[in-house]
């Protein structure tokens, strides 16, 4: 695995970063009257980078996501994980998460509007190249990264990793100007079929570029470990899953970026 992401990194020159120490910091912006607090890893060598904006899944920004945004930094990435929810809003349990998450997925405007003003921090980072940006988001976020880019944002791509994947406005779909990467475990309960073929139709009528993988024996979550073990549940992590996706993902992105 070591070799392939080696390969990858000479694709975007970033190859000479691969061990380097990262920064971290988390910071406060604003929606209004509503504070958010997100997070940003990056390599302090690296003068401009690649920026890579984190949606988090339905738990709200936790400690899954950093390590994410470190791992991107380690590559030579600028990455930054958003804050949907507000700063201290955090969910307890599976059915405020739930509750939390349902409301901008019924307030897509919302949604699109926090994902908008994340996107606008990444943007904002010293190191951050401008004109090569991209998304990926988990569960949730995965679902946000979609709405991200039916929003017509300026963006490279986006990548989806076991996001919810209906089509709300089809007619979105002519807004989207990003690459589409859809990772998603072949077992997963939570993703109805009709979500699958309306999604491609929409993405179709638009001429989207996109991709999708599809993971065999993975569920929901399945680059979460702390989803746990048990498939019958509908959500858990395999390690298989997350390696290949994760290798996926750097793929897509040497393509994106080179």
């Amino acid at each position: 695995m070591r070799i392939y992401i080696i390969l990858v990194l000479q694709l975007i020159g970033l190859t000479q970063y691969l061990n380097a120490d990262v920064q971290t910091k988390n910071f406060e912006y604003r929606d209004g009257e509503v504070s958010l607090e997100g997070y940003v890893a990056w390599n302090p060598d690296i003068k401009s980078a690649p920026g890579v904006l984190v949606v988090h899944q339905w738990l709200g920004l936790t400690d899954y996501e950093k390590s994410r945004c470190r791992q991107l930094a380690e590559l030579g990435y600028v990455a930054l994980a958003l804050d949907i929810y507000g700063k201290g809003v955090r969910p307890s349990d599976v059915q405020q998460a739930g509750q939390l998450a349902g409301l901008y997925k019924t307030d897509r405007a919302l949604y699109r509007r926090r994902l908008s003003l994340g996107l606008e921090q990444l943007r904002s980072q010293a190191t951050v190249d401008t004109s090569r940006l991209a998304a990926i988001g988990y569960c949730f976020g995965g679902t946000g990264v979609l709405e991200l880019a039916r929003s017509g944002a300026q963006i490279k791509g986006v990548v989806s990793f076991h996001g919810g994947l209906d089509s709300p406005v089809p007619d979105d779909g002519k807004f989207i100007k990003a690459k589409i990467l859809i990772c998603h475990g072949s077992d997963d309960p939570f993703v109805p079929a009709s979500d699958i073929e309306a999604m491609k139709s929409e993405f179709n009528a638009a001429k989207v570029d996109w991709q999708m993988i599809y993971y065999s024996g993975a569920v929901h979550s399945f680059t979460q470990p702390m989803a746990g073990d048990d498939n019958s549940r509908g959500a858990a992590y395999n390690a298989s899953a997350d390696k290949r996706s994760w290798l996926a993902m750097q793929a897509f992105f040497a393509e994106l970026f080179r």
